[in-house]
């Protein structure tokens, strides 16, 4: 039973925990086996009576007073007790709640049937005073350890929780580019380095884009350093939007600068996810009045593409789309150009 699966409810448990009293319910049809009951247990300040002449209401009214231990008639007119100790061990409130069954009988078949219908002790009615006293005391506290020890695990299994969540935070923040909210520099480089192994052993084709947003100085120049940086937000999520596959990887490189890894894409695919990049930012109609491009932000794309091998790196890669990238901007920015050339 897992951590979660714990039968007791956190209500019943803090309840006991804090108030560790031992309530006792006795189901019994008999009135006089009740109050015979209830006369052994009076002088013990530290133990609560109640008492439920319906096995109907049995199981009712175990989840209504909480006990810490069930005393529980075998034979009742109209109820099957080993089927009500069936019922206790079915309920998720009550499965773990000791039970004491009281019975005529000493046959060890009796015993036998009430043990596995879930019973955790066996008395022949009515017990003596001092011993159902003690059996009361040993098996409620032999509960309340088990209420402690859950309490705990379920303490410690929320820390852990909490513990994983603020870890997985932390990793994800060590990740991200705290301005865009795209992967960082840092997870660039180990995502090309596992992506370029991976393509190795695939033999597929990596595609990688280097971007950068024309005149960005300029604007920063001419608009301010705050509106730069919503400039920079805007155009990476129109970069993260327009990656559709989950493995296509956006990134910050550093400053205006931005790239994407595209696993499995062949060079002309490349090519056009840069012109639609593109076209996207340039459909933002962001106004850039000192760009020499337009009266709007645009942005320039290098790519380039290769079936990785073993005795080539990935940095050859990104140098081939980052020449791709200074010649579209050398002919005239707002454009994506492929870099066609074999890699070193």
């Amino acid at each position: 039973m897992s951590v979660d699966e714990i039968p007791v409810s956190n209500t019943a448990a803090d309840s006991f925990l804090s108030d560790p009293s031992i309530s006792v319910l006795l189901v019994d049809d008999q009135a006089m086996v009740g109050e015979a009951v209830r006369r052994m247990l009076a002088e013990q300040p530290e133990i609560t009576f109640h008492y439920c002449a319906d096995p109907a209401e049995a199981v009712a009214t175990a989840r209504s007073v909480s006990p810490m231990v069930i005393l529980q008639d075998l034979v009742m007119p109209g109820a099957d007790g080993l089927d009500l100790l069936a019922r206790y061990k079915a309920d998720e409130v009550l499965q773990a709640v000791p039970v004491i069954v009281l019975s005529t009988k000493e046959e060890p078949t009796v015993k036998r049937d009430a043990f596995k219908a879930g019973a955790s002790d066996y008395l022949v009615k009515l017990p003596d005073q001092i011993e159902l006293i003690a059996r009361i005391r040993h098996h409620s506290t032999a509960y309340l350890n088990q209420l402690q020890r859950d309490a705990a695990y379920r303490a410690l299994h929320e820390s852990q929780q909490q513990l994983m969540a603020a870890n997985l935070e932390l990793e994800r923040l060590t990740n991200v580019d705290g301005l865009t909210g795209l992967s960082n520099r840092r997870y660039f480089d180990e995502s090309i380095d596992s992506e370029w192994k991976r393509a190795i052993r695939a033999g597929t084709s990596l595609g990688v884009l280097m971007i950068d947003v024309d005149h960005f100085k300029l604007y920063n120049d001419t608009y301010g350093h705050l509106a730069g940086d919503e400039v920079l937000k805007s155009v990476a999520d129109t970069i993260k939007g327009c990656c559709q596959r989950s493995t296509d990887l956006p990134a910050r490189f550093g400053g205006e600068e931005f790239v994407v890894i595209l696993p499995s894409t062949a060079p002309s695919d490349v090519l056009r996810f840069g012109q639609e990049l593109c076209r996207a930012v340039a459909a933002m109609k962001l106004p850039h009045s000192a760009s020499s491009v337009g009266p709007y932000l645009t942005i320039s794309v290098g790519g380039a593409a290769t079936v990785p091998t073993r005795d080539t790196a990935f940095s050859a890669l990104v140098a081939a789309a980052d020449k791709a990238l200074y010649e579209a901007k050398e002919t005239g920015r707002n454009r994506a150009i492929l870099n066609e050339a074999a890699l070193a």
